[in-house]
């Protein structure tokens, strides 16, 4: 917060209205040298007129503000009848002894004067206009002085130090020497006085051997007085950079309760997945080389400091002679990771699942046993005297192994290079895109089955579908009831039931109205909502083949899906390979790679096309814990 003075001027002396006019700012350099030009103020009114900038004295308000050549020209009215400080100082302002204004203002936007060390305020922010006690200045009808104490307004007293009053505040008070300069900024202030005289030197000298001749008396009184001023001030840069080092050498921490010891400067709060965005894309601009990539965060994103440690953690590796080993690495990664998994899970129907209300799925650890029941037993009532009938439990064991969904997205190398936000929301999306569309088919494609060691079946994977009663509401009510009813058939708690459909079905049942007009399903929306009381998950991808034919209604009990997830997601970037362009890739490490590709597919360098190659990694497995636990249609066509 800063002040700048002028002059204000009574328009009448009318103890009715109390009506000041006067000049708010201008365009002229203060006593300081500063500069506030009143074309760059930005404000609202009416303002705040305050006493002495003291925000707990209030005296009345500004009603009027016009920019113009001269500076700010205002008007402003005091109260009247509210207390008797307001009525003294409007009777000091009448009677001409306050006859200053102030104005309390934030900048915006300010450049240093050349040749100075003052500072010109290009736009700022006014905030408040105080009447303060200041000298007049009789050549002007307007001057600006910084405000220098509160109260009174500084007369410059105290051996040049100008304290600093934020406007209207009783709190922090900084302090600014403005008589005496820093042995740095001596030292450059004699350089640029040394600079002219030895080009001036230069020039006498070089006049007289283009001419042939020794200087004549003028050019040599100018030359040696030069020559002496050049000197001089050589010796005393010297000694000035000699003072420096010994005040860097005996500097002691200046300490002050009044003035904090540190300032934290937090780096701004980037919107989910931006942040790992812009560790990919360092990653992918420096090829994969960690110590580039860390060079190169360091000069695009210099307060980035988690992707600096990432990326640094990542140079080294951990030794036994290191206590912690890459322990400074693990509390990091995860939750750096993490951000871009964040971003993701939302967008997946996994991600879905124990969000905004829908119940969560089971999660398990990787390659752990499970045993679960997959049938109930019964319970019998028993005559006096009769045998107890014998029930029993089906059991399973279960075993969730490593499985790894991947995919490789091929960027150009201008659009990583190029970190703008909006290339960091393309990398965000693409990396994410690359693995959305994998998970959330696989999840519920009927036809995705087991791949030992590889991926896991989808949730309705061997079950039978059924078919939809038709296309309109009593349709839909007819349909719920025939899946809730294989719940019960299971005898499961359908409190985790859970529906999964396409976003074009959920339009559908939202739109059906009844003979009034009211909604069918008034709780049901195309982004999701609940139907008849169960949470519904819509994803584009709940449509197999593309075509209404393909559309999918799911019921899925939420509890008796187990899931293991690492939560993390691997990358690595190169420019020097060459891949097939397609999502049928013939090469194989398992079964050995084949002298071609398959005839569809093309080999694309991307050293050649300068494109770079991301590759992005999820460790997730998921399996159905019983058969009951899912039930869904085939062919759901339902119209408003």
């Amino acid at each position: 917060m800063d002040r700048a003075y002028s002059t204000f001027t009574i328009k009448a002396v009318d103890d009715d209205q109390r009506i000041i006019d006067g000049i708010a700012s201008t365009p002229f350099p203060d006593r300081i040298g500063d500069v506030l030009e009143p074309k760059g103020a930005t404000f609202a009114l009416p303002l705040p007129l305050l006493w002495q900038h003291n925000a707990a004295e209030p005296i009345g308000h500004v009603t009027h503000a016009k920019v113009t050549t001269d500076g700010i020209a205002i008007r402003a009215q005091i109260a009247k009848g509210v207390l008797p400080r307001i009525d003294e100082a409007w009777a000091l302002i009448k009677s001409g002894l306050v006859r200053g204004l102030s104005v309390g203002f934030r900048a915006l936007d300010a450049e240093p004067i050349p040749n100075s060390f003052a500072v010109k305020f290009k736009a700022w922010e006014w905030l408040e206009l105080s009447a303060v006690t200041i000298p007049m200045n009789a050549q002007a009808s307007i001057h600006t002085v910084k405000q220098f104490d509160t109260p009174p307004a500084a007369t410059g007293a105290g051996g040049g130090v100008a304290s600093l009053t934020a406007p209207g505040a009783t709190g922090l008070r900084l302090t600014r020497q403005t008589s005496m300069k820093t042995a740095s900024e001596q030292i450059t202030d004699f350089q640029a006085s040394r600079t002219p005289k030895a080009a001036r030197m230069t020039d006498i000298m070089q006049k007289a051997v283009n001419e042939g001749r020794t200087l004549n008396t003028d050019e040599s009184t100018e030359y040696d007085g030069l020559a002496a001023d050049v000197k001089s001030y050589d010796d005393h840069i010297g000694r000035l950079k000699a003072f420096e080092t010994i005040q860097a050498t005996t500097a002691a921490p200046v300490t002050d309760a009044r003035v904090p010891q540190y300032v934290e400067v937090k780096a701004p709060t980037l919107p989910p997945g931006i942040e790992f965005a812009r560790y990919a894309m360092c990653l992918m601009a420096a090829r994969g080389n960690t110590s580039q990539a860390l060079e190169i965060a360091k000069q695009r994103y210099p307060s980035q400091g988690r992707v600096h440690a990432i990326l640094k953690a990542a140079v080294a590796a951990g030794t036994t002679t290191d206590p912690t080993w890459a322990g400074a690495l693990v509390p990091d990664y995860p939750a750096f990771a993490g951000d871009f998994v964040e971003f993701l899970r939302p967008q997946t129907i996994l991600g879905k699942f124990g969000q905004g209300g829908v119940p969560s799925l089971r999660r398990v650890p990787f390659n752990i046993r499970i045993a679960g029941q997959t049938s109930g037993g019964t319970g019998y009532w028993v005559g006096q005297g009769a045998a107890k009938p014998l029930t029993k439990f089906d059991f399973e064991t279960v075993k969730l192994g490593w499985a790894k969904v991947a995919n490789i997205a091929v960027l150009t190398e201008e659009l990583v290079r190029f970190s703008s936000p909006a290339a960091e929301s393309l990398v965000r999306d693409g990396l994410a895109a690359a693995l959305i569309e994998r998970l959330d088919i696989d999840f519920i494609d009927p036809a995705k089955p087991l791949v030992p060691d590889v991926s896991p079946a989808s949730i309705t994977n061997g079950l039978i579908a059924g078919t939809p009663s038709g296309t309109d509401a009593a349709a839909v009510r007819t349909d719920i009831q025939t899946l809730l009813g294989s719940f019960m058939l299971g005898n499961l708690n359908p409190t985790s039931a859970v529906w999964i459909m396409p976003n074009t079905v959920a339009l559908a049942i939202s739109l059906m109205t009844n003979a009034l007009g009211q909604p069918e399903f008034p709780s049901i929306t195309m982004t999701g909502g609940t139907l008849k009381g169960i949470p519904v998950i819509t994803s584009q991808y709940a449509v197999l083949g593309g075509s209404p034919d393909g559309n999918l209604l799911i019921l899925v009990n939420a509890s008796d899906i187990y899931l293991s997830d690492d939560g993390q997601v691997v990358i690595d970037a190169s420019r020097e390979a060459s891949l097939e362009m397609a999502d049928n890739p013939a090469n194989s490490v398992a079964t050995g790679s084949p002298s071609a590709p398959a005839p569809t597919n093309h080999m694309v360098s991307l050293w050649q096309t300068n494109s770079i190659g991301l590759r992005a990694e999820r460790f997730i497995n998921w399996a159905r814990r019983r058969d009951e636990a899912v039930a869904f249609l085939e062919n759901v066509q339902y119209s408003a």
